[in-house]
């Protein structure tokens, strides 16, 4: 089994020119559409309840923020530090007509320029899997990902779905990861292949 057995907040930056020095490709970049439970997600997977903060007001964050974690195997005991990187929320309140305009300028530099980058985790709300913007955000993260990164895409809020809409979202995405913060369900799933990620074993 494989754990986040540690994980503290690091850094907040603004932009990448304040992001903090890294010279290993240990990042996990968490992005999504805003209210769609980003920061909650980042709890769970650390098992720290406020670890990530939770705003009352969706696309109210604009900072990129950094944490320490620590992946352990249960089996082996090999640990692998890594840096989660809480992206701001985008697309709030309207569908955007391209990335760019939706999405602040200095974080389309940010991910595209952060080589330190291993993950690109792209979280889509599964009672809205067809946006516009989650389209845009995912061509653009196909443009610019290079052979040593990975683009990991997850829905969330599955909880909210009765069985039948689960049913039909897992036809249609058959290969995707599917999560519920409130009810842990998938979550063991995304620390392994997060794991295997860094590593360097893509599933």
């Amino acid at each position: 089994m494989i754990e986040i057995i540690e994980s503290a907040f690091l850094t907040s930056a603004p932009t990448i020119r304040l992001a903090p020095e890294n010279e290993f490709q240990n990042e996990v970049a968490f992005m999504a559409r805003s209210n769609t439970g980003k920061s909650s997600l980042l709890n769970t997977l650390t098992q720290r309840k406020s670890l990530a903060k939770v705003s009352a007001t969706p696309g109210k964050t604009r900072l990129i923020n950094y944490f320490d974690a620590v992946f352990m195997d249960r089996d082996s005991g090999e640990k692998i530090s890594a840096i989660l990187v809480d992206l701001p929320g985008f697309g709030y309140a309207k569908v955007a007509k391209s990335l760019k305009t939706d999405w602040e300028s200095n974080l389309t530099n940010f991910i595209a320029e952060r080589k330190q980058i291993r993950v690109f985790v792209h979280l889509i709300d599964c009672r809205h899997p067809d946006l516009e913007i989650d389209a845009s955000v995912a061509e653009y993260l196909r443009d610019i990902c290079s052979e040593d990164q990975h683009i990991l895409q997850v829905y969330t809020k599955i909880d909210k779905l009765n069985q039948k809409e689960l049913n039909e979202l897992k036809k249609r995405f058959p290969n995707a990861l599917m999560v519920s913060n409130s009810k842990r369900r998938g979550v063991d799933k995304i620390v392994s292949v997060l794991y295997k990620m860094l590593k360097g074993n893509e599933e």
